[in-house]
Protein backbone atom coordinates (compact mmCIF):
# COMPACT_ATOMS: atom_id res chain seq x y z
CA UNK A 1 0.00 0.00 0.00
CA UNK A 2 1.46 3.40 -1.00
CA UNK A 3 1.96 6.25 1.82
CA UNK A 4 -0.05 9.08 1.34
CA UNK A 5 0.56 12.42 0.97
CA UNK A 6 1.84 14.73 3.99
CA UNK A 7 1.63 18.30 3.50
CA UNK A 8 3.61 20.21 6.22
CA UNK A 9 3.44 24.15 7.21
CA UNK A 10 6.65 25.78 8.26
CA UNK A 11 7.58 28.48 9.89
CA UNK A 12 10.75 29.71 7.68
CA UNK A 13 12.07 28.01 4.35
CA UNK A 14 15.21 27.25 6.92
CA UNK A 15 13.44 25.00 8.24
CA UNK A 16 14.43 22.55 4.77
CA UNK A 17 17.02 21.98 3.50
CA UNK A 18 18.31 23.94 0.43
CA UNK A 19 18.81 20.66 -1.80
CA UNK A 20 15.26 19.05 -1.20
CA UNK A 21 12.88 22.68 -1.50
CA UNK A 22 15.38 23.45 -5.05
CA UNK A 23 14.55 19.65 -6.29
CA UNK A 24 11.59 21.29 -6.31
CA UNK A 25 11.94 24.68 -7.20
CA UNK A 26 14.91 23.99 -10.18
CA UNK A 27 15.47 20.68 -11.09
CA UNK A 28 17.26 22.36 -14.19
CA UNK A 29 20.19 23.53 -12.55
CA UNK A 30 21.84 19.89 -12.40
CA UNK A 31 22.61 20.25 -15.73
CA UNK A 32 25.02 23.14 -14.82
CA UNK A 33 22.69 26.00 -16.45
CA UNK A 34 20.65 28.62 -14.67
CA UNK A 35 17.38 28.52 -13.54
CA UNK A 36 14.07 29.07 -15.35
CA UNK A 37 12.77 31.05 -12.26
CA UNK A 38 15.86 32.49 -9.86
CA UNK A 39 13.15 33.60 -7.99
CA UNK A 40 12.05 30.44 -6.57
CA UNK A 41 14.96 29.22 -5.47
CA UNK A 42 15.73 29.03 -1.63
CA UNK A 43 18.32 31.37 -1.59
CA UNK A 44 16.04 34.22 -3.09
CA UNK A 45 13.37 33.26 -0.41
CA UNK A 46 15.94 32.47 2.09
CA UNK A 47 17.48 36.29 1.70
CA UNK A 48 14.06 38.14 1.82
CA UNK A 49 13.10 36.34 5.06
CA UNK A 50 17.06 36.80 6.63
CA UNK A 51 17.41 40.45 4.88
CA UNK A 52 14.00 41.63 7.01
CA UNK A 53 11.93 42.01 3.92
CA UNK A 54 9.27 39.49 4.46
CA UNK A 55 8.71 38.52 8.47
CA UNK A 56 7.62 40.67 11.83
CA UNK A 57 6.07 44.44 11.02
CA UNK A 58 6.12 43.53 7.65
CA UNK A 59 2.56 41.85 6.78
CA UNK A 60 4.21 39.04 5.53
CA UNK A 61 4.86 36.25 7.15
CA UNK A 62 6.60 33.50 5.88
CA UNK A 63 5.04 30.03 6.06
CA UNK A 64 6.17 27.43 3.26
CA UNK A 65 4.81 24.45 2.58
CA UNK A 66 5.99 21.28 1.96
CA UNK A 67 4.69 17.86 0.57
CA UNK A 68 5.98 14.89 1.34
CA UNK A 69 5.51 11.03 0.96
CA UNK A 70 6.95 8.84 2.93
CA UNK A 71 10.34 10.69 3.47
CA UNK A 72 10.95 12.29 -0.18
CA UNK A 73 10.18 16.07 -0.37
CA UNK A 74 7.35 15.70 -3.60
CA UNK A 75 6.61 19.57 -3.63
CA UNK A 76 7.02 23.01 -1.94
CA UNK A 77 5.39 26.40 -2.10
CA UNK A 78 6.13 29.42 -1.20
CA UNK A 79 3.18 31.07 1.09
CA UNK A 80 2.41 33.91 3.51
CA UNK A 81 0.40 35.02 5.48
CA UNK A 82 -0.56 38.45 4.86
CA UNK A 83 -2.27 41.28 6.62
CA UNK A 84 -3.02 43.63 3.83
CA UNK A 85 -2.22 43.28 -0.07
CA UNK A 86 0.41 44.92 -1.02
CA UNK A 87 3.33 44.23 -2.82
CA UNK A 88 1.77 41.45 -4.46
CA UNK A 89 0.51 43.25 -7.77
CA UNK A 90 -2.76 41.40 -8.11
CA UNK A 91 -5.28 43.68 -6.56
CA UNK A 92 -7.83 42.31 -4.56
CA UNK A 93 -8.42 45.44 -2.60
CA UNK A 94 -12.23 46.02 -4.04
CA UNK A 95 -12.94 42.41 -2.64
CA UNK A 96 -11.12 42.85 0.67
CA UNK A 97 -13.27 46.14 1.17
CA UNK A 98 -16.52 44.92 -0.03
CA UNK A 99 -16.25 41.76 2.38
CA UNK A 100 -15.13 44.00 5.32
CA UNK A 101 -18.26 46.73 5.15
CA UNK A 102 -20.38 43.23 4.84
CA UNK A 103 -19.14 42.62 7.97
CA UNK A 104 -16.73 40.13 7.38
CA UNK A 105 -12.65 39.89 7.80
CA UNK A 106 -11.07 39.58 4.77
CA UNK A 107 -7.19 39.62 6.40
CA UNK A 108 -5.08 37.43 7.23
CA UNK A 109 -5.00 35.55 3.95
CA UNK A 110 -2.67 33.40 2.65
CA UNK A 111 -0.72 34.06 -0.22
CA UNK A 112 1.17 31.79 -2.64
CA UNK A 113 3.64 34.15 -4.76
CA UNK A 114 6.92 36.05 -4.47
CA UNK A 115 7.25 39.08 -2.45
CA UNK A 116 7.12 42.22 -4.91
CA UNK A 117 7.83 40.83 -7.80
CA UNK A 118 4.92 40.20 -10.19
CA UNK A 119 6.80 37.37 -11.96
CA UNK A 120 5.38 34.96 -14.20
CA UNK A 121 6.56 31.29 -13.00
CA UNK A 122 5.78 28.20 -11.42
CA UNK A 123 4.58 28.63 -7.73
CA UNK A 124 3.04 24.82 -7.20
CA UNK A 125 6.98 23.72 -6.85
CA UNK A 126 7.12 19.99 -7.74
CA UNK A 127 9.92 17.64 -8.64
CA UNK A 128 9.84 16.20 -12.02
CA UNK A 129 7.29 13.72 -12.78
CA UNK A 130 5.39 14.33 -9.39
CA UNK A 131 3.34 17.17 -11.16
CA UNK A 132 -0.17 16.10 -10.50
CA UNK A 133 -0.01 14.65 -7.34
CA UNK A 134 2.31 17.31 -5.98
CA UNK A 135 0.08 20.33 -7.16
CA UNK A 136 -3.39 18.70 -6.05
CA UNK A 137 -1.06 18.16 -2.49
CA UNK A 138 -0.26 22.04 -2.87
CA UNK A 139 -3.43 23.57 -3.42
CA UNK A 140 -6.40 21.01 -1.45
CA UNK A 141 -3.52 21.63 1.78
CA UNK A 142 -3.73 25.60 1.09
CA UNK A 143 -7.24 25.36 1.08
CA UNK A 144 -7.66 23.13 4.66
CA UNK A 145 -5.30 25.26 6.31
CA UNK A 146 -7.05 28.54 5.60
CA UNK A 147 -10.54 26.65 6.30
CA UNK A 148 -9.15 25.17 9.67
CA UNK A 149 -7.56 28.75 10.82
CA UNK A 150 -10.36 30.69 9.67
CA UNK A 151 -8.98 32.70 7.07
CA UNK A 152 -10.80 34.24 4.26
CA UNK A 153 -8.71 33.38 1.32
CA UNK A 154 -5.93 31.88 -0.68
CA UNK A 155 -4.49 33.60 -3.72
CA UNK A 156 -1.62 32.07 -6.21
CA UNK A 157 -0.80 34.88 -8.18
CA UNK A 158 1.68 35.28 -11.44
CA UNK A 159 1.16 31.51 -11.47
CA UNK A 160 1.98 29.29 -15.15
CA UNK A 161 -1.18 28.38 -17.00
CA UNK A 162 -0.79 24.92 -16.41
CA UNK A 163 -1.06 25.10 -12.83
CA UNK A 164 -3.89 27.60 -13.05
CA UNK A 165 -5.58 25.03 -14.87
CA UNK A 166 -5.57 22.22 -12.41
CA UNK A 167 -6.85 24.91 -9.70
CA UNK A 168 -10.61 24.52 -10.40
CA UNK A 169 -10.14 20.99 -9.14
CA UNK A 170 -9.63 22.29 -5.35
CA UNK A 171 -12.05 24.54 -5.60
CA UNK A 172 -9.77 27.83 -6.95
CA UNK A 173 -11.41 30.52 -9.07
CA UNK A 174 -9.16 31.84 -11.95
CA UNK A 175 -8.24 35.21 -12.62
CA UNK A 176 -6.67 36.40 -15.70
CA UNK A 177 -4.60 39.57 -15.76
CA UNK A 178 -2.11 41.40 -18.02
CA UNK A 179 1.62 42.16 -18.50
CA UNK A 180 3.73 43.19 -21.61
CA UNK A 181 6.71 41.01 -22.62
CA UNK A 182 9.19 41.24 -25.61
CA UNK A 183 9.67 37.90 -27.44
CA UNK A 184 12.90 37.50 -29.38
CA UNK A 185 12.26 36.15 -32.84
CA UNK A 186 15.83 34.72 -33.55
CA UNK A 187 17.34 38.23 -33.99
CA UNK A 188 20.74 38.75 -34.56
CA UNK A 189 21.14 42.43 -33.68
CA UNK A 190 18.36 45.57 -32.06
CA UNK A 191 18.57 46.53 -35.59
CA UNK A 192 17.28 43.12 -36.82
CA UNK A 193 14.67 43.50 -34.27
CA UNK A 194 13.43 47.04 -35.88
CA UNK A 195 13.16 46.07 -38.71
CA UNK A 196 9.92 43.87 -37.65
CA UNK A 197 8.42 47.46 -36.79
CA UNK A 198 6.47 49.73 -38.80
CA UNK A 199 8.36 52.49 -40.28
CA UNK A 200 7.28 54.66 -38.12
CA UNK A 201 7.74 53.33 -35.00
CA UNK A 202 11.27 52.48 -35.70
CA UNK A 203 12.32 55.68 -36.32
CA UNK A 204 10.26 56.75 -33.09
CA UNK A 205 12.58 54.62 -31.49
CA UNK A 206 15.42 55.24 -32.72
CA UNK A 207 15.02 58.74 -31.49
CA UNK A 208 14.20 57.76 -28.53
CA UNK A 209 17.56 56.08 -28.23
CA UNK A 210 19.45 58.77 -29.70
CA UNK A 211 18.29 60.84 -27.35
CA UNK A 212 18.78 58.71 -23.93
CA UNK A 213 21.89 58.49 -24.75
CA UNK A 214 22.97 61.70 -25.06
CA UNK A 215 21.81 62.25 -21.85
CA UNK A 216 26.29 63.02 -21.31
CA UNK A 217 27.90 59.90 -19.95
CA UNK A 218 27.89 56.33 -20.36
CA UNK A 219 25.49 53.45 -20.13
CA UNK A 220 27.52 50.11 -19.08
CA UNK A 221 25.37 46.73 -18.59
CA UNK A 222 26.72 44.47 -15.83
CA UNK A 223 26.68 41.51 -14.32
CA UNK A 224 28.39 38.60 -11.94
CA UNK A 225 31.83 40.01 -10.88
CA UNK A 226 31.68 43.50 -12.51
CA UNK A 227 29.02 44.56 -10.12
CA UNK A 228 30.87 45.78 -6.90
CA UNK A 229 29.08 47.02 -3.94
CA UNK A 230 29.26 50.56 -4.52
CA UNK A 231 26.83 49.78 -7.49
CA UNK A 232 24.75 48.04 -4.98
CA UNK A 233 25.30 51.64 -2.53
CA UNK A 234 24.16 53.08 -6.12
CA UNK A 235 21.40 50.70 -6.98
CA UNK A 236 19.52 50.92 -2.86
CA UNK A 237 19.53 54.74 -3.42
CA UNK A 238 17.51 54.10 -7.23
CA UNK A 239 15.35 52.18 -5.08
CA UNK A 240 14.80 54.14 -2.20
CA UNK A 241 13.33 57.41 -4.42
CA UNK A 242 11.68 55.20 -6.73
CA UNK A 243 9.92 53.35 -3.69
CA UNK A 244 8.69 56.66 -1.53
CA UNK A 245 7.11 57.86 -4.70
CA UNK A 246 5.47 54.60 -5.71
CA UNK A 247 4.75 52.92 -2.51
CA UNK A 248 5.34 55.22 0.20
CA UNK A 249 8.19 53.23 1.43
CA UNK A 250 10.58 51.17 0.21
CA UNK A 251 9.21 46.96 0.35
CA UNK A 252 13.10 45.48 0.66
CA UNK A 253 15.84 46.58 2.77
CA UNK A 254 19.48 47.59 2.32
CA UNK A 255 20.61 44.01 3.55
CA UNK A 256 18.44 42.42 0.69
CA UNK A 257 20.55 44.25 -1.71
CA UNK A 258 24.12 42.78 0.00
CA UNK A 259 22.38 39.70 -0.07
CA UNK A 260 21.45 40.24 -4.35
CA UNK A 261 25.50 40.43 -4.22
CA UNK A 262 26.03 37.24 -3.11
CA UNK A 263 23.87 36.03 -6.11
CA UNK A 264 25.12 38.36 -8.73
CA UNK A 265 25.99 35.82 -11.38
CA UNK A 266 21.88 35.74 -11.67
CA UNK A 267 21.72 39.71 -11.94
CA UNK A 268 21.81 42.03 -14.89
CA UNK A 269 22.32 45.63 -13.71
CA UNK A 270 22.09 48.37 -16.61
CA UNK A 271 23.75 51.47 -14.75
CA UNK A 272 24.03 55.58 -16.62
CA UNK A 273 26.91 57.00 -14.95
CA UNK A 274 27.81 61.06 -15.78
CA UNK A 275 30.51 62.46 -14.23
CA UNK A 276 32.06 58.87 -12.89
CA UNK A 277 29.36 58.61 -10.81
CA UNK A 278 25.98 56.29 -11.22
CA UNK A 279 22.76 58.74 -11.77
CA UNK A 280 20.13 56.06 -12.57
CA UNK A 281 20.40 52.17 -12.82
CA UNK A 282 17.85 49.29 -13.87
CA UNK A 283 17.89 45.91 -12.44
CA UNK A 284 17.14 42.82 -13.72
CA UNK A 285 17.59 39.01 -12.94
CA UNK A 286 18.43 36.87 -15.46
CA UNK A 287 16.64 32.77 -15.58
CA UNK A 288 17.52 30.03 -18.20
CA UNK A 289 15.05 31.71 -20.96
CA UNK A 290 14.09 35.04 -19.58
CA UNK A 291 15.39 38.31 -18.39
CA UNK A 292 13.43 39.69 -15.57
CA UNK A 293 13.37 43.27 -15.01
CA UNK A 294 12.68 44.38 -11.61
CA UNK A 295 13.75 47.83 -9.97
CA UNK A 296 14.50 51.06 -11.50
CA UNK A 297 15.44 54.78 -10.45
CA UNK A 298 17.30 57.73 -10.55
CA UNK A 299 19.23 60.64 -9.44
CA UNK A 300 19.31 62.83 -12.06
CA UNK A 301 16.53 62.96 -14.84
CA UNK A 302 16.86 62.71 -18.23
CA UNK A 303 14.71 62.31 -21.00
CA UNK A 304 13.85 58.65 -21.91
CA UNK A 305 16.46 57.58 -19.85
CA UNK A 306 14.28 55.15 -18.14
CA UNK A 307 13.00 53.56 -21.30
CA UNK A 308 16.55 53.11 -22.55
CA UNK A 309 17.72 51.15 -19.46
CA UNK A 310 14.60 49.41 -18.29
CA UNK A 311 13.55 48.30 -21.94
CA UNK A 312 15.74 48.94 -24.55
CA UNK A 313 19.19 47.68 -22.84
CA UNK A 314 17.02 44.89 -21.79
CA UNK A 315 16.71 44.04 -25.37
CA UNK A 316 20.13 44.53 -26.47
CA UNK A 317 21.38 41.78 -23.99
CA UNK A 318 18.74 39.65 -24.12
CA UNK A 319 19.44 39.25 -28.07
CA UNK A 320 23.02 39.21 -27.09
CA UNK A 321 22.85 36.72 -24.77
CA UNK A 322 20.21 34.57 -26.95
CA UNK A 323 17.42 34.77 -24.66
CA UNK A 324 14.12 34.08 -25.76
CA UNK A 325 11.97 37.08 -23.89
CA UNK A 326 12.23 39.65 -21.39
CA UNK A 327 9.53 40.29 -18.56
CA UNK A 328 9.42 44.09 -18.02
CA UNK A 329 7.35 43.98 -15.06
CA UNK A 330 3.68 44.80 -13.85
CA UNK A 331 1.41 47.14 -16.29
CA UNK A 332 2.50 49.67 -18.44
CA UNK A 333 0.44 50.43 -22.24
CA UNK A 334 3.64 52.46 -22.79
CA UNK A 335 5.79 49.56 -23.15
CA UNK A 336 3.62 48.37 -26.40
CA UNK A 337 5.67 51.27 -28.65
CA UNK A 338 8.53 49.80 -27.74
CA UNK A 339 7.74 46.21 -29.13
CA UNK A 340 6.00 44.67 -26.12
CA UNK A 341 3.64 42.55 -26.37
CA UNK A 342 0.35 41.66 -23.98
CA UNK A 343 0.28 38.37 -22.81
CA UNK A 344 -2.07 36.99 -20.03
CA UNK A 345 -1.21 36.38 -16.92
CA UNK A 346 -2.71 33.88 -14.28
CA UNK A 347 -3.84 33.55 -10.88
CA UNK A 348 -5.74 31.12 -8.62
CA UNK A 349 -7.92 32.24 -5.71
CA UNK A 350 -9.95 30.00 -2.85
CA UNK A 351 -12.70 32.09 -0.68
CA UNK A 352 -14.09 30.77 1.89
CA UNK A 353 -17.28 32.73 2.61
CA UNK A 354 -19.77 31.37 0.17
CA UNK A 355 -21.44 34.74 -0.54
CA UNK A 356 -17.84 36.32 -1.25
CA UNK A 357 -16.66 33.68 -3.12
CA UNK A 358 -20.24 34.03 -5.65
CA UNK A 359 -19.34 37.59 -6.18
CA UNK A 360 -15.86 37.02 -6.49
CA UNK A 361 -16.73 34.46 -9.30
CA UNK A 362 -19.21 36.73 -11.22
CA UNK A 363 -16.30 39.63 -11.68
CA UNK A 364 -13.98 37.08 -12.84
CA UNK A 365 -15.99 35.92 -15.71
CA UNK A 366 -16.76 39.92 -16.72
CA UNK A 367 -13.06 40.72 -15.76
CA UNK A 368 -11.40 37.98 -18.31
CA UNK A 369 -13.72 38.33 -21.37
CA UNK A 370 -12.57 42.25 -20.73
CA UNK A 371 -8.85 41.27 -20.42
CA UNK A 372 -8.51 38.81 -23.79
CA UNK A 373 -10.65 41.64 -25.28
CA UNK A 374 -7.87 43.89 -24.34
CA UNK A 375 -5.17 41.22 -25.24
CA UNK A 376 -6.17 41.09 -29.07
CA UNK A 377 -7.15 44.75 -29.42
CA UNK A 378 -3.92 45.66 -27.94
CA UNK A 379 -1.97 42.86 -29.93
CA UNK A 380 -4.17 44.72 -32.92
CA UNK A 381 -2.34 48.36 -31.96
CA UNK A 382 0.70 47.07 -31.52
CA UNK A 383 4.07 48.41 -33.51
CA UNK A 384 5.31 45.72 -35.58
CA UNK A 385 4.57 45.58 -39.01
CA UNK A 386 1.77 43.48 -40.09
CA UNK A 387 3.32 40.18 -41.51
CA UNK A 388 5.31 40.25 -37.60
CA UNK A 389 2.29 40.16 -35.30
CA UNK A 390 2.89 36.35 -34.44
CA UNK A 391 5.67 37.22 -32.44
CA UNK A 392 3.59 36.70 -29.39
CA UNK A 393 3.10 32.91 -30.31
Amino acid sequence: MSESVEITLLSGISEIPEADWDACACPEVSDGGRPFDPFTRWRFLNALETSGSVGPGTGWQARPLVARRGAEVIAVAPLYVKSHSQGEYVFDHGWADAFERAGGRYYPKLQCAVPFSPVTGRRLLTKPGREAEGRAALLSGMAQIADQAGLSSVHVTFCTEAEAETAPAADYLIRTGQQFHWFNRGYGSFDDFLADLASRKRKAIRKERERAQGFGGTIRALSGDAITPAHWAAMWAFYQDTGARKWGRPYLTRAFFDALHEMREDVLMIVAERDGRPVAGALNLIGREALFGRYWGCVEDHAFLHFELCYHQAVDWAIAQGLPRVEAGAQGEHKLARGYLPVATWSAHWIAHPGLRRAVDDFLRAERAAVAEDIEVLTEMGPFRATCRDVQS
